[in-house]
């Protein structure tokens, strides 16, 4: 991926190094009641993204890294950061809106967020009730070794992935979600958060889309990086990792085939009015 010597965003808050300990750990009781109501209010279930999910939990051991290694790190992470805002600028305008920037927060171990505090464990997250992502690097370490999913363009399309959520809050879309997974059953409910999940990665493709065009940063082997790492955080490779077995009434991601799937059609379409698919499709054609 092509990204020295572009802009980087403003918008990156570095908090590494004071989180403090706590790797792998699973919270539960470290949730506020508050951080809960917000994440009910806005479409975030906060069992999926504070609690010990077996399924989706990662482990492992941070290495000491250098000063030189770690500003290496967020400058990267900047002008991702910033090519996403000018490209979601640019769609917003184009939709008659305006496109209000969100905060990305680097952290190690764990972190307060209005949502509550949340560890490593539960990997990247995006909070709406501060409208900030949350990112600890050294998942970036783990798709590399325990996924298999290393590149730049890997990490660009997870970073992508989380504003799509971002870009979910401010066009309504979690608040109409949270307002029907609360009239359904479990199963129903989760159904409804595989498309919440599959539209954010379909977004991400359609960030991707634009910043080829606009900016020419894909080099050869970028985009199957990308597929590679959808492909790697599907519910059902997850789950078979995990648990030894596939229960898809627990999805609430989408499996690996779905997630690839509909990030190349974001990218290949680079058409954000397509994401209302997500919601129109009968479940089995996603």
């Amino acid at each position: 991926m092509e990204w020295q010597g572009r802009r980087e965003s403003d918008n990156v808050d570095d908090r590494r190094g004071s989180g403090g300990g706590g790797r792998g750990i699973a919270i539960g009781g470290g949730v506020s009641v508050l951080g809960v109501i917000i994440c009910l209010i806005l479409g975030v279930d906060p069992r999926v993204i504070f609690q010990g999910n077996p399924s989706n939990q990662v482990s492992y051991q941070q290495p000491p890294q250098s000063s030189q290694v770690q500003a290496e790190q967020k400058k990267f992470v900047s002008v991702v950061l910033a090519d996403t805002e000018d490209v979601w600028h640019e769609l917003f305008r184009k939709m008659g809106k305006s496109y209000r920037e969100p905060r990305l927060v680097l952290f190690t171990g764990r972190v307060q967020s209005a949502c509550g505090l949340a560890s490593d464990a539960v990997g990247p997250f995006y909070c709406p009730g501060d409208s900030q992502v949350y990112i600890d690097l050294q998942f970036f370490e783990e798709m590399k070794t325990r996924f298999r999913a290393p590149g730049d363009f890997a990490q660009a399309y997870v970073i992508a992935h989380e504003i799509g959520h971002h870009v979910q809050n401010l066009l309504g879309v979690s608040q109409r979600v949270h307002e029907q997974r609360s009239r359904l059953s479990q199963a129903e409910a989760n159904r409804l958060s595989v498309r919440l999940e599959l539209q954010a990665d379909f977004l991400a493709g359609v960030w991707a889309h634009h910043a080829q065009k606009s900016k020419h940063i894909l080099q050869p082997g970028d985009l199957e990086e990308a597929l590679r790492a959808a492909n790697a955080i599907g519910d059902d490779r997850l789950q078979r990792q995990s648990r030894g077995y596939v229960v898809p009434d627990a999805f609430t991601h989408g499996t690996s085939s779905q997630r690839s799937r509909w990030f190349r059609l974001g990218f290949e379409t680079g058409n954000v009015n397509k994401m209302e698919e997500l919601f129109s499709r009968p479940y089995n054609e996603l």
